[in-house]
């Protein structure tokens, strides 16, 4: 159960939503981290003790800012009532898509974020917990796949293919990052071509897969 305090001053009701909510405020508006809990709680007219009912630190409120983009993507994911009928292919093609739909809603504050770590997206420790449960999910999605391609890899490449998820993911996150075309449909058409490389190493078809995501790269000046 989420924890949520009420305050007896404003009646204003906290719990870590609208912790974070304040936060991306913050920093939208000041270009800069509070430099310290005290004059962040200060700022939106809360207690310390609120702040470190939910978060130990900055450095933890950011980790979960993240999570919550990921719990949100799966939360959305859930509503659709024809997901579960989706190839496994189409699943992962759902959850990147939805990703990006929330990160680009929230540009702004993830440019921010990400300001100096373009290459070396890896390292951040930030994105610890949406790493973990990211990576848990793809092999969720392998375990639970109703393809025979993905059944047959299950049981040697879990780990493998989770941790090549993910480095796939930051790939198409740091050219995001970077992306200039209408409505980001560079990045849409990177997706799908990332995905289905996966799907075709498993399959029978790599490197036509690879050459033709070679040369969308290559045309975009992202390698």
């Amino acid at each position: 159960m989420e924890k949520v305090i009420k305050t007896t001053s404003k009646k204003k009701m906290i719990d870590d939503n609208f912790i974070i909510s304040k936060f991306m405020d913050y920093v939208l508006n000041a270009n800069e981290e509070p430099k310290k809990v005290f004059l962040f709680c200060k700022e939106i007219q809360i207690s310390e003790a609120d702040f470190y009912t939910f978060f130990g630190s900055i450095d933890a409120l950011k980790k979960q800012i993240w999570l919550k983009f990921f719990e949100n993507a799966i939360q959305l994911i859930e509503k659709e009532e024809a997901y579960e009928g989706y190839t496994d292919k189409n699943k992962l093609l759902t959850l990147y898509f939805t990703l990006f739909e929330l990160f680009t809603a929230n540009r702004s504050f993830i440019l921010f974020l990400l300001p100096n770590n373009k290459e070396a997206l890896k390292n951040l420790k930030s994105l610890s917990l949406f790493r973990s449960n990211f990576k848990s999910h793809v092999v969720a999605l392998i375990e639970g796949g109703n393809s025979e391609l993905f059944k047959k890899s299950a049981t040697i490449t879990n780990p493998i293919l989770s941790e090549g998820a993910w480095i796939q993911f930051l790939s198409i996150l740091k050219f995001w990052l970077n992306d200039t075309s209408k409505s980001f449909e560079s990045t849409d058409i990177l997706i799908e071509k990332s995905v289905n490389t996966v799907v075709d190493i498993l399959d029978t078809k790599p490197l036509e897969s690879l050459f033709d995501l070679g040369k969308f790269l290559w045309k975009e000046n992202k390698l």
